[in-house]
Parts: structure tokens; sequence; C-alpha cells
């Protein structure tokens, strides 16, 4: 299997009013094409960290991150992010915004506006095309950025707790649409959670992310798919699991 990120004894330092603070350090994780990865840890533990510097948002302090081999320095179109933040140009409409990066690629109108419209049907705004962000309910602003998100077109998915402001229903109903969208896309999703029943509905794989990015576990999640949160509460190898990623929790702590 294609290794899609290698990161390699990756160290983040930021400094704060004359101090070195250590947000990661020495972290070495693999990525594989197609995967879907959480890294699943407590506030304060670099996720997010990492996450940008997986992204190119950010460069490391010592170390080095490729993508398919090749060192990130930079953003790269192949990577699409969405963020804990709403970033929904409130000046466009959900039409707009979904067809904003076809448009800064310079595709014609007519071929944004399809590709834009297909995405919007997908994530069910079907009918909310025109209307503003602030026209929205939180939920509808979080498909909407999916949708914009995707109109890239992106090879590999970064999420930071995209899910994380919504109520239990809405949340739900994204998680199973974010895997309706993964299932069979030959994409690479890099998710970033701080809740073990999200890291068990949605990965193949969970990190455990303790104090200084020191990873405590690398766990496969063999559960099979589709999962039904409902059902999956209850199967006795999904409560094992989330024992065995709250043990990790725990210890990362220490």
């Amino acid at each position: 299997m294609t290794t899609q990120f290698a990161v390699r004894k990756v160290s983040k330092h930021f400094s704060k009013d004359g101090e070195d603070l250590v947000a990661l350090r020495e972290v070495d994780l693999d990525v594989e094409e197609g995967s879907f990865v959480v890294l699943l840890g407590r506030s304060g533990c670099g996720k997010s960290t990492l996450l940008n510097l997986l992204a190119g948002l950010t460069t490391a302090t010592s170390g080095a991150i490729t993508y398919q081999g090749e060192k990130i320095t930079d953003v790269r179109t192949q990577v699409g992010y969405l963020t804990q933040q709403d970033t929904l140009m409130p000046w466009r409409d959900v039409q707009r915004n979904v067809e904003m990066p076809r448009e800064l690629r310079g595709e014609r109108r007519e071929v944004r506006r399809a590709a834009a419209g297909q995405l919007i049907e997908r994530v069910g705004l079907s009918g909310f095309e025109k209307s503003y962000p602030r026209e929205l309910s939180g939920g509808m602003r979080r498909r909407a950025s999916l949708a914009r998100m995707l109109s890239g077109d992106p090879e590999t998915l970064l999420l930071d707790e995209p899910f994380s402001a919504l109520d239990a229903q809405l949340r739900t109903e994204l998680q199973a649409e974010l895997l309706r969208l993964w299932a069979g896309s030959g994409r690479t999703v890099v998710f970033v959670t701080h809740d073990i029943e999200e890291a068990l509905l949605l990965a193949d794989r969970v990190v455990v992310l303790g104090p200084l990015g020191r990873i405590v576990l690398d766990q496969e999640i063999d559960l099979p798919r589709p999962r039904d949160p409902d059902d999956m509460r209850v199967a006795p190898h999904f409560v094992a699991l989330h024992r065995q990623l709250s043990a990790a929790l725990k210890e990362g702590a220490l």
C-alpha cells in the first residue's frame, strides 16, 4: 500500500511571551493511501498542530513530512482541509461558496456550476443553493463547508473536529454523510477528535496522542462496516476497543 503521508522525527515549537512551548516532539507516523485515520487525544496534545503541518499551513521546527514521497513545503491543492471554524464566505450564497475552489482554478462557469450542484445535492442541501451562510443552521453550514472542500476534488481530506459543536443528531448524520462520501472513493482521510465513540465509528485506524504529540497507541479498528451507532455501542468488540482507547488516553495524561 502506498504511503500518503510520512512523518519523521517531527517537532514543533512555539514562542509565547519569550517562552519556548513544545507542541510536538519527534513524532513518527505513516498514513496509507485510501485509509481513514483518526488522531485521538485530549486538548493540548498537538492534534491540530500535526494536522496543520500535514496541510502545509505551518512548518516543523525539526524533522520532515512528505506527501507521496515529496517534502511538504506549502499548501497542496490535492489536500482539502475542513477546520473547526466556519469559513464559508458570508457574501457568497451556498452555490457560489461551493463553486469557489473550481472558480479559483479557472473552470468555466457552466462546468463549475454543474459540479457544485451535484455536491450540494449529495450533502442534502438541494433547495438552499441561493441561501447565504447567515440563513443556514449550524449543521447546514457544516454540510456546505464539506461540499466546498470536496469541490476542489482533493485526494486527501484533513478534518479538525469538524462536527464537535453540533448537537448529537446532526453530528451522527454528518458522520454518516462523510463515510458515504469516503467509501469507495480512494480518498485518504485524517480526522482529529477527542471523542472515542466518534473515532470508533469512523476509523480504520486510531492513533492516540499524549502530551507533546507522543503516540501512546496505534490501533487498527477492525469493526465491520457499515457501523450503526446504536448497534455498535452494545457489540462486545466495540466495548473492548472503547476500553482500550480510554485506557490509552488515561495513560497519555500521566
